[in-house]
């Protein structure tokens, strides 16, 4: 079992239900931020004089690539680089289901790690459910009882961030767990009607699915601070899912951590007041 683990992104989304499940485990991983507290340590993708620290002695890395850049793998080869040579033995990624090797932004990650890492895994999940209750998409709900995407009529198999979490920590501890790209989905297609339907009962008051052009995404994409090449990738990532890209499931996370993976109706349960809305 691999036990000295480093976690990029460590106080994010995935990185901090991962150093959760790692410490029900006993082992207490290397959490790495930009701006540490107290038993964390400093990282910063564009500061070499930070990697040597952050490297060593570890076994294992989850990698999360830097937020908002076009060139992901220009960015993190020199700490992959650097990884590699310090002798770490494997990587976990956090990519996309929409990404394929070699494709765009995180897919050249991909195929880096499969091309140089002794062992890798590289995560493909859906959609997150957590987008809804801790991103982009939660004012709109609170404050005007709106979802707005590009995907049109199409379905998407939304994961919990806690189940991409239970396959990574199986990824980088398991010595055994093989170089693999699993795409990890929740249990249900649904559609973002869908998705304001369930909302609205859960929330108590109606939300709205309201449908925008490829431009207006990106343009919506833009206005949250997204550069304009990345907000205009992303936006067609929508019209992809429109045309069918995310209509699939898979049972990768049961098989992984041998149990079922969480329903958005359970998710939008557990974080109802997520959505409470503002006093007037």
């Amino acid at each position: 079992m691999f036990q000295s683990i480093l976690l990029t992104g460590g106080t994010g989304k995935t990185g901090s239900r991962i150093a959760a499940d790692l410490s029900k485990r006993g082992i207490q991983a290397r959490i790495a931020s930009r701006h540490p507290k107290s038993e964390q340590i400093r990282f910063d993708w564009s500061d070499a004089s930070s990697f040597a620290a952050a490297v060593d002695g570890i076994e294992s890395i989850y990698l999360i690539a830097p937020s908002g850049v076009s060139d992901c793998l220009g960015a993190m080869r020199p700490f992959l680089d650097f990884a590699l040579a310090a002798g770490v033995q494997r990587f976990v990624f956090l990519s996309s289901s929409s990404v394929p090797e070699g494709g765009p932004l995180l897919g050249q990650v991909h195929q880096y790690l499969r091309l140089h890492a002794p062992t890798w895994v590289v995560l493909r999940p859906s959609w997150f459910m957590q987008n809804f209750s801790e991103l982009q998409h939660r004012e709109t709900i609170r404050q005007k009882g709106a979802i707005y995407s590009a995907t049109g009529s199409g379905t998407i198999p939304f994961i919990d961030a806690a189940d991409i979490a239970a396959v990574a920590a199986e990824a980088l501890t398991d010595v055994s767990f093989p170089s693999s790209d699993p795409i990890l989905t929740g249990p249900e297609l649904l559609t973002y009607a869908d998705v304001a339907a369930i909302l609205s009962s859960v929330a108590g008051y109606p939300v709205r699915y309201y449908p925008l052009t490829e431009q207006q995404q990106a343009e919506q994409f833009e206005a949250l601070g997204i550069p304009q090449p990345y907000a205009k990738i992303l936006a067609s990532l929508d019209t992809a899912i429109a045309n069918g890209s995310e209509a699939r499931l898979t049972g990768e996370v049961e098989r992984i951590t041998k149990r079922a993976p969480n329903s958005f109706q359970n998710f939008a349960e557990s974080v109802r007041s997520a959505w409470e809305r503002m006093a007037e």
